[in-house]
């Protein structure tokens, strides 16, 4: 059996492909620039306005793009006490437990995980003594078993995102 493709299915599958990949050209921009303007992207990636326009906005609908922030060291913001959390958890208690931990502010990242421990979070501190009363707050819970705390001694790699892979046509 004989198949063929009329020149619009074709050029619609070439234009579906080169999104994809303008679309992770797009990211990789906004990643060395999250204040780029739309017309700089579009020039960078020789597309028009309206095409980048429309990218972002489907990327943002699609949650691939959830936000703009600033990169920020705390470390220079006097927050030089970095903690790393290990916590065992009563199974009922689990979404309590994260639930506050990500709406305490000092406390960056929350990870539900397998393993040993059931959360794994990441705090921020101005100092030990600081870290010392957030960790003796989260063992007066009952539903805590278990903690165990890591303090960073130095970040070698911290905050980072990396590039997608472009495919080279």
């Amino acid at each position: 059996m004989k198949c063929s493709l009329s020149y619009s299915a074709l050029n619609r599958e070439y234009i579906t492909m080169t999104y994809d990949n303008l679309d992770s050209q797009l990211i990789n921009a906004l990643l060395g620039d999250g204040r780029a303007s739309l017309r700089s992207l579009g020039e960078e990636l020789d597309v028009s306005v309206t095409t980048v326009s429309n990218h972002i906005n489907d990327l943002e609908a699609k949650g691939v793009i959830e936000g703009y922030t600033p990169i920020i060291d705390y470390g220079e913001l006097g927050y030089g006490v970095t903690a790393i959390m290990q916590l065992k958890v009563e199974g009922a208690a689990l979404t309590e437990i994260v639930d506050r931990l990500k709406d305490q502010d000092q406390i960056v990242s929350v990870y539900e995980v397998t393993g040993d421990y059931d959360i794994i979070a990441l705090g921020k501190f101005g100092d030990t003594d600081g870290m010392n009363a957030q960790i003796k707050e989260l063992l007066a819970d009952v539903d805590i078993r278990e903690s165990n705390t890591s303090v960073v001694l130095n970040a070698e790699k911290e905050n980072r995102q990396f590039e997608l892979d472009v495919d080279e046509e």
